[in-house]
């Protein structure tokens, strides 16, 4: 009888009916999403931990924002898509803001509360989605494919691939440091399940070149598997706590950074991820000011409690393509990462050539948005290449950004397409432009 009424609870609280889905088929999408992302529980805390953040802390900020985002994305939009925190995102925090720029990551954490609170406020006006729409789609994948190709060459030289070199920059790391072949061990394995098309490629993959780091002895062995979740006290409302440090006119060029990065992050994934279970209807997304708004709440929690923005997962896809079509996918991988909290203490394990594989996949999957860029046109091409070259060349996210958006309306005028160049893109040229002098021009507010 308690099993029947919680049965109808959910289907009406979930249109399961409606959707021709189950309970069963619904967990089995949530478990299958859930082990297909698990990895950002280990990722998270190895990149913000190279910012000198604690990885303990992270560790439960990156489950507690997964938890909190899933529940908005279940109950306030109920669509099947599970949000965490982003790998762009974590990476431009470490890389461009606080090793390239030199700011310490609790000033960097005020720039995320401050960029989170803009962004919820932005999702409230649906100016977001105003922005979203102005923005050429050339010009969007470009973005996603050159932060992929950022975040691979990051995995690269973590996994000692790819190492410094005065005469070149950089050059292929040796191939007699052990290690360095765990992290090509790690590439395979997860590249053979990816063309097999196995749910969890990544997660296993990490799983298996941690095996084979344990078992060779190039992994210490933990003290302990299960353990009470670290204390989020290092990180928790550093951000808040810093807010006096916005004085300074950089930091204003990092909150840029950060709204535009997360303003694209979720916005492309949810329309493709939705187009792939059939939600969409007449090409827009119904209930995309709820998803959107899951969205930006879970990133304000998040800055809260000590982790850089969220965003809405790609690998959702997979809990999809298992036949998740509802809120219930994203309730049941919220309900797997409140379990998963307890399994802290294997982050002495995940080292960084286990993350390293994930790290590269990640970018394999996100450069193949570069397919859809109108190549053969000089206008369009030119742009979208400077952005994505721009971001690995200048080891900086926001870079290759500003090559993009400063080359697109000039390349227009260029050739007669003038009209094509909307008011928000001058806006962002204008904004661009202040945000080089400011990074570049302004001596160093810190």
């Amino acid at each position: 009888m308690q099993n029947s009424t919680s049965a109808r609870w959910l289907d009406r609280q979930f249109h399961l009916s409606e959707h021709k889905t189950s309970v069963k088929r619904e967990a089995v999408a949530g478990l299958t999403t859930f082990v297909s992302m698990a990895y950002i529980l280990f990722v998270n805390p190895s990149v913000l931990g190279t910012a000198g953040m604690n990885k303990g802390a992270v560790f439960t900020a990156t489950a507690l924002s997964a938890i909190i985002g899933c529940l908005l994305m279940a109950f306030l939009a109920n669509y099947p898509m599970a949000i965490a925190p982003g790998l762009g995102d974590n990476a431009f925090f470490t890389y461009s803001v606080v090793l390239a720029m030199g700011i310490p990551w609790q000033k960097a954490m005020a720039g995320v509360f401050v960029a989170s609170v803009l962004f919820t406020i932005l999702s409230f006006m649906k100016v977001r989605e105003i922005v979203i729409n102005a923005i050429p789609h050339d010009l969007k994948l470009a973005m996603a494919s050159g932060i992929g190709i950022f975040i691979a060459f990051v995995g690269l030289q973590g996994g000692g691939l790819v190492v410094n070199s005065k005469s070149s920059l950089v050059t292929l790391g040796s191939l007699e440091v052990p290690s360095t072949w765990l992290t090509i061990f790690g590439i395979f394995f997860i590249g053979i399940l990816m063309a097999r098309k196995v749910p969890g490629a990544i997660f296993y993959g990490m799983v298996a070149t941690t095996v084979i780091g344990l078992l060779t002895g190039l992994i210490k062995m933990p003290s302990h598997i299960i353990s009470v979740a670290p204390s989020l006290k290092p990180t928790f409302a550093v951000g808040i706590k810093y807010l006096p440090t916005m004085k300074d006119p950089q930091m204003w060029a990092v909150v840029l950074i950060f709204l535009l990065v997360a303003f694209f992050d979720t916005a492309g994934t949810l329309v493709g991820l939705a187009q792939q279970a059939g939600l969409m209807k007449n090409d827009r997304l119904p209930r995309i000011g709820q998803a959107l708004m899951a969205d930006s709440l879970s990133m304000l929690g998040g800055s809260i409690l000590g982790t850089t923005p969220t965003s809405c997962y790609v690998e959702s896809s997979a809990g999809i393509a298992m036949g998740g079509r509802t809120g219930l996918t994203a309730l049941v991988v919220a309900v797997l990462f409140l379990f998963s909290m307890i399994f802290s203490p294997l982050l002495t394990v995940v080292t960084d050539q286990v993350t390293a594989p994930a790290l590269i996949i990640v970018g394999v999957l996100m450069v193949s948005a570069m397919k859809d860029i109108h190549w053969d046109k000089f206008e369009i091409a030119m742009p979208c290449f400077l952005t994505i070259v721009g971001m690995p060349l200048t080891y900086n996210i926001s870079y290759g950004f500003a090559f993009g958006f400063l080359t697109y309306p000039l390349m227009m005028i260029a050739c007669g397409r003038r009209k094509d160049v909307n008011v928000v893109m001058w806006a962002l040229f204008i904004v661009f432009i202040i945000m080089l002098y400011v990074l570049n021009v302004l001596p160093a507010g810190h």
